[in-house]
């Protein structure tokens, strides 16, 4: 009987070829997305979630309160670890220091890495709290001594490419070129999603002999390096009020007078393992992946929920209209003994056809829209996650609940019809059908509706973020960073030199980050005016005396330091205002106070951005290159082209790049920045939402319109009769249009006006996260309201002026 059902099932789906497509394209949209959707959630929602006693492990974290606001540190002191080392809370306290060795070497082969990635320096009980597998080497001696590392089996093909692991242990490594350090066991890197990706761990006591020695000697509570991390795990009766008020109690005692005196205070706080992945005020450990966002899968989620909701309304719509169409076959089964039961099952079967046959055209979709938003999402999120069992299970329950969600409604409609009625070819539609078919069709252009607004809003406000003037300088500007191990300015110098000698460049200065970058240095300051002393945190950038020039930085009074090592700051407007100087005159002579020294203000700026217009602009300094001769805050040449044709520009690029491989052995750190690339950098993340939302508004539009178009056939094809006697009786095609399009256009009209007002407080709430934005325009509305009724005449015109066209003698002989 079932395969009964399924053969007459196709006999159905294909007998009705135009609606069938319909339900298949909204269908497979719906569910292309979804799956795409649905593998994104699950690969982020996955991170960590192995490890034993996983709800147990926290990381520590920090939070700084001030009067200019609350600052988030992912990192501790390090004087913290040794505090909490006996609390009967803690099962195991664990501290480690992330770090980037210059080099590493094998000396025995001559192999040698630059600046690996993912070093740090930990303690046996970081093996306690993260259960790895232990290939080569004992656990509990591994990082029992100085000068031990435990490697991962991928990192130590690197080193030892040609050994098995019980070889590699006992080899040495040379960090730094003068650190040596034994192998004392290899591990196997984690298989499933963390963000633990870790694979050196050097012994923690061999800090000691490096750079940092003097901060773990000292162990300073008021300083706080993001480096210094501190992983706990609680007890299984641990009482977190009680942690959290040790934790509070120990930020109380050694806050420094300076602190409390300015209104400053610490906060450490436990971080949950599961969080760590998607808070992004902590961060996560590496630093070069995107990271996940919370707000932004929900988002995510929503825009497949309601894509296919879309879908599964165009399969009730068709499938209500159609009812009168099918009900001489429901009458005939009824009466040849079929049950409603039965009934229900046939048209069920029917849907589920339609409902697997999307889903197979999906997944073929997913494949391609995988790569065509390779961008967007994650690079572990590939095709191959849909064989895992719970993507598995969880597309078999999505495909069972739309087949009930599109089919079960119809189904009940279709076998209710009374046996006699139909067959006797009384049959009228309901009122109540005709309504759920309206408030459907307003839902669907609701939606699509709301997609319009929020797509032309966020374009408005994105391009008001790319083109608003950051108040420097963008365009024909690059930055050429030097070596990350030089310290020194000898060569960077010789570098300047070199390219004064390239005759495109128009203008060159040394200096540290350009004004608007990814990277900040600020220190807190002090201003004394005689009646009171005023706190303020200080931006610092780096530049020589032509690097106001340069980048055309707006001098509103006074001049530019003297020279690069002179002790003198040229503010912006915010510090001005910030310190309570009435003018930019005001401000010059008047010294800063830095603690250990003082600092004169010679000149004022005016502001300009110094990221993303999502944040405020902060009071900030222009000074030299202070720290010499121990180590130089320049780090980059700045380059401004005379000419920006984009054949003359390659050309001078080699030059660049030519120039600094005569300065630089290892051109493998050459690193150059376009200004205005970095500009758009800062807005990727919107840049990307407004790509998500041009797809969804896309998607929605086509999938509105074709369950438009399709209650327009059947509309059309059930008044044929009608529109024959209008035209019979003089209605002209225009008449007959109107007609036939004012009752969808209607429809239409009242979804604008039912989405405006949605459209509207989602985008002023996304508009919030900007300090600075563009004005939700009332045109915004008009114009989006305008091109949804254009598509819908468009999509009922076409089918409206071929019935309104047919000989009304043809349509009179219809039956």
């Amino acid at each position: 009987m079932i395969r009964n059902y399924f053969k007459i099932a196709w006999r159905n789906i294909k007998k009705q070829k135009i609606f069938s497509l319909i339900n298949v394209i909204g269908l497979t949209i719906g569910l292309s997305v979804s799956f795409l959707i649905g593998l994104m959630v699950y690969y982020d929602y996955t991170f960590d979630t192995f490890h034993k006693d996983g709800d147990r492990i926290y990381r520590v974290v920090s939070d700084f309160n001030s009067p200019e606001g609350m600052f988030h540190n992912s990192g501790v002191t390090v004087a913290l670890e040794d505090a909490i080392q006996n609390n009967s809370n803690f099962e195991v306290v664990s501290g480690f220091y992330i770090e980037r060795p210059t080099n590493v070497e094998n000396k025995e082969n001559d192999i040698k890495l630059k600046w690996p990635k993912h070093v740090i320096f930990t303690d046996p009980d970081y093996f306690d709290i993260f259960e790895y597998n232990f290939l080569a080497g004992n656990k509990n001696s591994a990082l029992a001594d100085p000068n031990n590392v435990v490697l991962t089996k991928n990192r130590a093909a690197n080193y030892f490419p040609d050994l098995l692991p019980h070889e590699i242990v006992g080899k040495t490594l040379v960090y730094n070129d003068s650190l040596n350090v034994k192998v004392t066991a290899i591990v196997e890197k984690f298989k499933e999603r963390t963000d633990f990706i870790f694979e050196e761990f050097i012994s923690g006591p061999t800090l000691l002999k490096t750079r940092l020695r003097g901060n773990f000697i000292n162990k300073n509570w008021n300083s706080t390096d993001s480096n210094s991390q501190l992983i706990v795990k609680v007890s299984s009766q641990a009482n977190f009020d009680k942690i959290q008020e040790e934790f509070n109690v120990l930020a109380d005692e050694h806050l420094d007078e300076y602190s409390r005196n300015h209104g400053q205070s610490r906060k450490f706080k436990l971080q949950p393992l599961n969080d760590i992945h998607f808070n992004n005020k902590y961060g996560i450990f590496d630093w070069e992946q995107g990271r996940a966002s919370k707000p932004l899968l929900r988002n995510l989620a929503l825009v497949a929920l309601f894509l296919l909701l879309l879908g599964c309304i165009n399969f009730i719509n068709l499938n209500t209209a159609q009812a009168t169409r099918r009900a001489k076959e429901i009458g005939i089964r009824k009466t040849l003994g079929s049950s409603r039961k039965q009934l229900i099952g046939q048209f069920m079967g029917e849907t589920f056809l339609l409902v697997v046959f999307s889903a197979l055209l999906s997944l073929v979709l997913s494949k391609w829209l995988i790569n065509l938003f390779s961008d967007f999402i994650a690079e572990g999120v590939e095709f191959q996650l849909f064989s895992d069992p719970i993507i598995i299970i969880s597309i078999i329950v999505l495909l069972i609940v739309i087949t009930l969600l599109s089919g079960f409604y119809p189904a009940l409609i279709l076998s209710k019809f009374n046996t006699i009625t139909v067959l006797k070819n009384n049959l009228a539609v309901g009122e109540s059908k005709v309504a759920l078919r309206k408030f459907l069709t307003i839902f669907q252009f609701t939606i699509a509706q709301v997609f319009i607004i929020g797509t032309l809003l966020v374009g408005k406000q994105i391009n008001f973020l790319l083109n608003k003037d950051m108040g420097f300088k963008t365009d024909a500007v690059v930055s050429v960073y030097s070596p990350r191990a030089e310290r020194q300015l000898d060569k960077k110098e010789q570098y300047l030199q070199k390219l004064k000698s390239i005759p495109q460049i128009k203008q060159l200065s040394l200096g540290g980050a350009p004004p608007a970058s990814f990277s900040s240095n600020t220190t807190t300051t002090t201003y004394d005016n005689g009646e009171r002393e005023i706190q303020s945190d200080l931006q610092f950038i780096f530049g020589d005396i032509d690097y106001p020039k340069l980048f055309e930085l707006d001098l509103l009074a006074g001049r530019v330091h003297r020279n690069d090592t002179i002790k003198e700051l040229v503010i912006n407007e915010a510090a001005r205002k910030v310190y309570g100087f009435q003018t930019p005159e005001e401000a010059i002579g008047k010294l800063i106070d830095f603690g250990d020294y003082k600092a004169p203000v010679v000149g004022v700026m005016s502001d300009f951005y110094q990221r993303s217009l999502k944040t405020e602009i902060r009071p900030m300094a222009l000074r030299g290159d202070w720290d010499r001769p121990t180590f130089s805050r320049f780090q980059a040449i700045h380059i401004a082209f005379h000419n920006t044709n984009p054949e003359d520009l390659q050309a001078t690029l080699s030059k660049i790049e030519s120039a600094y491989g005569e300065i630089y052995t290892d051109k493998e750190d050459y690193r150059i920045n376009f200004m205005d690339e970095t500009v758009a950098k800062f807005y990727k993340r919107e840049q990307k939402v407004s790509k998500l939302l041009n797809w969804a508004t896309g998607l929605s539009i086509l999938i509105s319109c074709l369950g438009l178009l399709g209650l327009v056939i059947y509309t059309t094809n059930r008044r044929t009769k009608e529109i024959g006697v209008r035209k019979v009786l003089g209605a002209s095609l225009l008449q007959i249009n109107t007609l036939l399009c004012k009752e969808f256009i209607i429809l239409v009209g009242i979804a604008f006006i039912v989405a405006s007002p949605i459209a509207w407080y989602g985008t002023n709430s996304w508009l919030q996260d900007f300090a600075y934005r563009t004005n939700i325009s009332f045109w915004v509305f008009l114009i989006s309201g305008f091109l949804m009724m254009l598509f819908a005449l468009l999509v009922i015109g076409v089918k409206t002026f071929q019935a309104a066209s047919v000989n009304p003698v043809n349509s009179l002989r219809t039956e």
